[in-house]
């Protein structure tokens, strides 16, 4: 599994997905709305809280290979980010980097914050953080996607965890992957994507590396006998 190096200062704060990739497509990178409207009805497809599994077909150096947790998707677009692609940097130095004094030894998910590497979550806004996480608490800019993920992109989600209160399930990601509107439905028409219902135990329990497969299972797919057909659960 490649690793993403560059990995600049990681702010946290209010995010807006403004800039979309131009996910495996040939399309220029849109604006997406300010806000997207999550109060739509009027839709074929409604994917949020749903992984996109690239295809082989995919060839794209950024998102061939990934799985991605959709956030949000609607008439405006869609947002994700994701999930199985790790960068060189671990939770622990990301809290130095942001003068946060971790007090636990040991952090959500069961493990060391030295063995949590925070995901490349896609090229769109890659200096900011972007936290999936079971929504135990309310923090300043979190929005809720289900009863068991929450997404929230501001640091006081960070100071709660330093400081032993926060959620014990979590992702961190760097960037997150965007869609305008009817982008994401080209792409899957296109035999980009599998898509599938998501489990959040995929998220949060599952070993990066076995991630990939771990979803393809769920469609009950042998990633080894796929092909570059299109496919939807």
């Amino acid at each position: 599994m490649v690793k993403h190096s560059k990995i600049p200062k990681f702010p946290f704060g209010p995010a807006a997905a403004q800039a979309p990739s131009d996910a495996a497509s040939d399309n220029a990178n849109p604006d997406l709305p300010d806000e997207l409207d999550t109060d739509d009805d009027e839709r074929g497809l409604r994917l949020a809280d749903h992984f996109l599994i690239a295809m082989p077909s995919m060839l794209d150096p950024v998102f061939g290979g990934s799985v991605i947790y959709l956030c949000e998707h609607n008439l405006n677009g869609a947002l994700g980010v994701i999930i199985n692609k790790p960068t060189d940097m671990t939770l622990d130095i990301l809290l130095d980097r942001i003068d946060l004094k971790l007090d636990l030894e040991i952090m959500p998910n069961g493990l060391p914050p030295d063995k949590q590497p925070i995901m490349f979550g896609g090229p769109v806004q890659v200096e900011r953080g972007f936290v999936l996480h079971v929504p135990q608490a309310r923090f300043s800019s979190m929005t809720q996607v289900t009863e068991a993920v929450a997404l929230t992109t501001s640091k006081d989600i960070l100071e709660s965890l330093a400081a032993g209160r926060g959620p014990e399930q979590i992702l961190v990601t760097l960037g997150c992957a965007g869609w305008r509107a009817g982008q994401l439905e080209e792409e899957i028409a296109r035999n980009g994507w599998l898509t599938v219902r998501a489990d959040p135990a995929i998220m949060f329990d599952v070993p990066v590396e076995q991630r990939f497969t771990a979803a393809m299972k769920l469609l009950g797919i042998d990633p080894m006998m796929l092909s570059g057909e299109a496919g939807h659960a």
